[in-house]
């Protein structure tokens, strides 16, 4: 039983990464998936949620038209992510919820234009870390945006201007205080909590 990490936010909120080493067997469910590495992620993620919690009705999940896994008796709010052979999966009982995990890689230097903020940017200058190197931190900074977005859960965002980190990554694991800003000008205040672990990123959000 691979379970890589797992931790109980608090009472009502669990969190846990599996390594994907088993047959598709072993998981169970049923997927139309084609692609096999992505179909295991998603039977994956699937099996966490009722790892976590047993009454999670995996039977009952719904797709929102923004493409959000949901449940329609909100009895369980979840997030799930997966990248390479792992699965990560986020449910609460009474908390709305984002994760994400990703492989730390030099393609996110690629994309850093699409999801940094100028002011994130210059903190990126300014923020020097003696742990982390910066393609640890941008895909920090790219996974705590992911996280965001899919606690919002409505999709069309911008990652850049609609979310902005306070602090910069500058320890293998902490806490990031943001800012998510709805379209109309409403904002939300959140901590981000991230890890990093060998070549991965976890980072997961919630809020009431």
């Amino acid at each position: 039983m691979p379970l890589f990490y797992q931790q109980n936010i608090n009472d009502t909120t669990r969190l846990a990464v599996w390594q994907l080493a088993e047959e598709e067997s072993f998981f169970g469910g049923f997927t139309d998936i084609v692609h096999p590495q992505k179909r295991l992620q998603h039977l994956g993620g699937r099996y966490l949620l009722g790892y976590l919690f047993p009454s999670f009705d995996k039977a009952a999940i719904a797709i929102a038209a923004s493409k959000k896994p949901f449940l329609p008796d909100g009895s369980h709010q979840f997030s799930i992510s997966h990248c390479t052979q792992y699965a990560a999966a986020l449910v609460s009982t009474s908390s709305r919820v984002g994760i994400d995990i990703e492989a730390i890689t030099e393609r996110v230097h690629k994309i850093q234009h699409k999801f940094l903020h100028p002011q994130e940017q210059a903190a990126l200058q300014t923020n020097i870390s003696d742990t982390l190197n910066l393609t640890t931190q941008l895909t920090i900074l790219w996974s705590c945006k992911e996280a965001i977005f899919k606690w919002w859960g409505t999709g069309n965002i911008d990652f850049s201007a609609q979310m902005i980190l306070e602090q910069m990554p500058l320890a293998q694991d902490g806490i990031l205080p943001a800012r998510f800003i709805e379209k109309s000008g409403t904002e939300h205040a959140l901590l981000v909590h991230y890890k990093v672990m060998d070549q991965l990123c976890l980072v997961w959000v919630c809020s009431e």
